[in-house]
Order: structure tokens, then C-alpha cells, then sequence
């Protein structure tokens, strides 16, 4: 039986910015969705090594997309404090 080993999506990959090598991780993303704020948790990304410049596949995309239409339930709802200068 041949071991298979989890493939890296993003192996081999380098950034259209400054050419660094592209690294698996999990982000979170912020957004602004009709007026209320909206945190996206453990969402993997390609994200530069050198940059930061994040990059997504277009399934991620289509999940994040339908979490914001709300199409998807939120898993939990938090209180955040809001600051002006």
C-alpha cells in the first residue's frame, strides 16, 4: 500500500508582487457586510512569506462568499468595542 501525503495547494507557488514563496496558513478575514462587521475564522490562504499578500481558491471564495449572504449560520456572535479618535 503507497503512503499518500496531504498535497500543499500552494506548493510552488510565488507571489505575482515580489516573487516569495506562497505558504499554506489560516487567516481571518474582516469585513463590512450592509452596515455590521463580520469575522471570518480558520479560512486557508496562500499568503506570501516575503509580502503577506494573501491569495484564495475559488472554492474558499464561494464559502466566504456565501457565509456573507448569509446563507450559511454564524457560529457564534461577539461584542466588540468600538474606539474613536
Amino acid at each position: 500500500m503507497i503512503k499518500q501525503e496531504k498535497m500543499n495547494f500552494w506548493e510552488g507557488e510565488t507571489c505575482e508582487y515580489c516573487g516569495g514563496s506562497i505558504i499554506e496558513k489560516r487567516v481571518t478575514l474582516h469585513r463590512e457586510v450592509r452596515g455590521k462587521y463580520v469575522l471570518i475564522e480558520n479560512v486557508p490562504a496562500g499568503v506570501c512569506a516575503k509580502c503577506g499578500t494573501r491569495y484564495y481558491a475559488a472554492n474558499v471564495l464561494k464559502t466566504v462568499e456565501e457565509s456573507l449572504r448569509g446563507r450559511r449560520a454564524a457560529e457564534r456572535k461577539v461584542v466588540v468595542p468600538v474606539y474613536s479618535l
